[in-house]
């Protein structure tokens, strides 16, 4: 007869720690708005003062579309009509891309300065503790220690 063999537990430690440093980038974020342009209307007559019942003779030049004198008479005296147009102009493409700090051609524009290193800094030490020192503008530092233990059965 045999005897069973003894079941041990045990544990299992790890520990892990880091530090993350990031400088942030100069970066420009931009939203082109394009142009939009519309006509309607009912018991009208358009001309464009060139041809009757042209609606628009525009022109596009740099991605901005700029629409034509258009005039509107009424179809019949004596009838009802409406009529409306509306135009928005659109941002101008541009020819090169925009410099951090310069203000560009768009209805919307935002520009980041590249961070500052400065005094950024992050420490381990042997004992698990975790030193960081903040640095400048666009900047962030982020520590981490982990200790894990697992028990076997």
């Amino acid at each position: 007869m045999t005897a069973g063999a003894a079941q041990a537990g045990g544990l299992v430690h790890s520990m892990s720690s880091s530090v993350q440093l990031q400088v942030d980038s100069a970066r420009t974020t931009s939203t082109r708005l394009g142009s939009q342009y519309s006509v309607s209307g009912s018991g009208v007559n358009t001309t464009d003062g060139t041809t009757a019942g042209t609606i628009s003779t525009g022109a596009i030049t740099s991605g901005v579309m700029a629409p034509g004198a258009i005039a509107a008479t009424q179809a019949s005296n004596g009838t009802a009509f409406s009529y409306s147009t509306s135009y928005i102009q659109g941002d101008a493409v541009p020819t090169s891309a925009p410099t951090v700090g310069a203000v560009g051609n768009f209805s919307s524009q935002t520009s980041y300065a590249a961070g500052t290193k400065d005094t950024l800094a992050g420490t381990l030490s042997t004992a698990g503790a975790i030193s960081l020192t903040a640095g400048g503008a666009g900047t962030s530092a982020t520590g981490q220690f982990v200790s894990e233990i697992t028990v076997i059965d």
